[in-house]
This record gives C-alpha cells, structure tokens and sequence, in this order.
C-alpha cells in the first residue's frame, strides 16, 4: 500500500521560511524519484522540484534559489525547504512519488502554505 503523508505547511509572512516533509511507505523508497507540486486557488497544479534517486534535483524557475530540494533515505522522506516566501506561493503543497518518466504515480494528500503580504 503506497503511502505518502505531507507536512509542514502553515501561515508566514512574505520573506518567511517553512520546512515540508513528505514521508513514505510501502514502496521501495530508494529507487524512486519524489517530487513536490502545488496548487493554488483557481489554478492547476504545477511542479515545483523533484529529486531523483540518486539525488539530482530540479526546480521550477519561479522558485530556484528560494526552495531547495533534499531526501533522507534512512528516515523515506524528502524535504522541501521553503525560504523567502511570496504571496504566490501560497498553495496547497502535494508530493508525489514518480514514475521512470517522471510522471506522478501516486499523491500524498496536500499541506497548506499561505504567504501573507
């Protein structure tokens, strides 16, 4: 039973900081690629950073430099480091497990980050 639970998410100010964590279970953690997406009022849901098994990572432009992306097999959870915050961040943040085309397979249910301004 695929399992993923997100965490984390809350009200700051514009500038302010948060941590995500999305955690796993009942699948090999290891071996695949985890991503976060949100989703903002009235819009669709868009990528936000994966990271690979191995590690790589990728950022969507609209937060490079500001999020960073980070995996703890030992724990089967991935962070989400969310640093300089903007009102449009303000989303309902999922993770999702991905397939070998990077496609999600499998969503956690979402945690809520509102940046006021």
């Amino acid at each position: 039973d695929v399992q993923l639970q997100a965490s984390g998410g809350g009200l700051v100010q514009t500038g302010g900081s948060l941590r995500l964590s999305c955690v796993a279970s009942g699948f090999n953690f290891d071996d695949y690629a985890i991503g976060w997406f949100r989703q903002a009022p009235g819009k669709e849901r868009e990528v936000v950073s994966c990271i690979s098994d191995d590690g790589a990572t990728f950022y969507d432009d609209s937060v490079k430099g500001r999020f960073t992306i980070a995996r703890d097999n030992t724990k089967k959870t991935v962070y989400l480091q969310l640093s300089s915050l903007k009102p449009e961040d303000t989303a309902v943040y999922y993770c999702a497990a991905l397939s070998g085309s990077w496609s999600p397979i499998s969503w956690g249910q979402g945690t809520l980050v509102t940046v006021s301004s």
